[in-house]
């Protein structure tokens, strides 16, 4: 096949990892012709494509940007569309908010075989203004309407456009995000190395989190439930991995909170030591109050940690309380500290949780598994069509 992929960005995040290891898996297990058309990726998030090795064929649309703006916007579209009618695709693969509208409006215009986009996250959610929501939700109706099948992360993405009558349930299918499970399986050869390098003592217990310093991703809500956390398990420590428009603010709040001495933010970090820190940890904290099905929790229960996450979308379908770890209401500082107070200070716990968490994420998130069902997903779709 000739699959072409369209994405706003290749920031370093869950949705354009599995972008990227999809188009990797495309090309070497199917043989596939793949091109990536994606916009810049500015800012402090980092960029996938900063690898030398990904060896995936892109295609830069300089107006293909995150915000809205008319003039880019427009521009950005014919530059997507300029592409594609150059490349000829039988598949068109959109992702993002952004590029799923754009991407979708001008392959169904160059009339191409197969139209597929993948919900990482709806991008309307609570906490927009009513105009905000009712606008993005509009347009997901309208994009709808010009691809043949949707792929969404995880069962409550669907439940959540369905109910949004952004289409109806029969054009959605379900794919769990893949990542290289094997690095975070063997994880745990790397822990007392990398825990010493970090100043860690052998009885630290180590709650991480992995999200960008951004908006939504909840860690005003950790560093709020800190300090309880700190007086019934004085030995805990707090590492942070990420970076983002948010970083001086947080690092203020931690000094004027006294925590210095708890928290270390280690920034941005290449995708490819992500396995070394979750051995490092004891514990995941998830506290984002929007996500498809954040890429962090599945890497957390490979690595045999369990994770405390808010109960939000996807997040309850790997997250299950006392089986792999446990789940709070969001926004809910006391309980969100109850649930870290309690594994932080049961080691036996945290090891119980943590194996079944593991049995269970290696089953379901290997990539190539993904990708193989994606391309399932192709096929059937031009197969309808021919």
């Amino acid at each position: 096949m000739r699959i072409a992929h369209v994405i706003t960005r290749m920031i370093v995040g869950g949705a354009q990892e599995n972008t990227l290891y999809n188009c990797q898996d495309l090309i070497r297990d199917f043989g596939d012709d793949v091109l990536l058309i994606t916009g810049p990726s500015p800012g402090r998030e980092g960029t996938l494509l900063d690898r030398s090795d990904h060896q995936v064929p892109v295609a830069l649309a300089p107006h293909l940007v995150r915000n809205i703006y008319p003039w880019d916007d427009l521009r950005g579209y014919y530059e997507i569309k300029k592409i594609l009618r150059e490349f000829r695709p039988d598949v068109v693969h959109t992702h993002s908010a952004k590029a799923g509208m754009l991407g979708r409006m001008a392959a169904t215009s160059l009339r191409v075989p197969a139209v597929i986009h993948t919900v990482h996250g709806a991008p309307f959610h609570p906490y927009q203004s009513a105009a905000a929501r009712k606008f993005f939700t509009a347009c997901e109706r309208f994009a709808a309407k010009r691809c043949d099948q949707m792929i969404c992360v995880a069962d409550a993405m669907t439940d959540l456009m369905v109910d949004a009558q952004v289409a109806p349930r029969e054009k959605f299918t379900t794919i769990y995000s893949g990542m290289e499970v094997e690095p975070f399986l063997e994880s745990g050869q790397w822990r007392d190395q990398l825990r010493q390098q970090l100043g860690y003592r052998p009885e630290h217990v180590v709650i991480g989190k992995i999200a960008r310093l951004f908006h939504l991703k909840g860690h005003e809500y950790v560093l709020a439930a800190a300090r309880q956390v700190i007086d019934a398990v004085p030995n805990v420590r707090f590492l942070w991995i990420g970076d983002g428009l948010l970083h001086d603010k947080y690092v203020s709040e931690i000094n004027a909170a006294g925590l210095t001495d708890y928290f270390q933010l280690v920034g941005l970090i290449p995708p490819a030591e992500i396995p070394r820190y979750a051995g490092a940890m004891d514990i995941l904290v998830h506290a984002s109050l929007r996500e498809g099905l954040a890429r962090a929790l599945p890497q957390a229960l490979l690595s045999g940690k369990p994770a405390v996450s808010f109960d939000i979308d996807g997040a309850r379908e790997v997250v299950v309380t006392d089986e792999t770890g446990e789940l709070v209401p969001p926004k809910d500082v006391a309980k969100l500290a109850a649930a870290l107070i309690r594994l932080a200070g049961d080691a036996d716990l945290r090891q119980r949780l943590g194996t079944e968490g593991r049995r269970r994420a290696a089953q379901v998130f290997p990539h190539r598994h993904m990708t193989a069902e994606i391309r399932k997903s192709y096929q059937t779709v031009l197969d309808k069509k021919s």
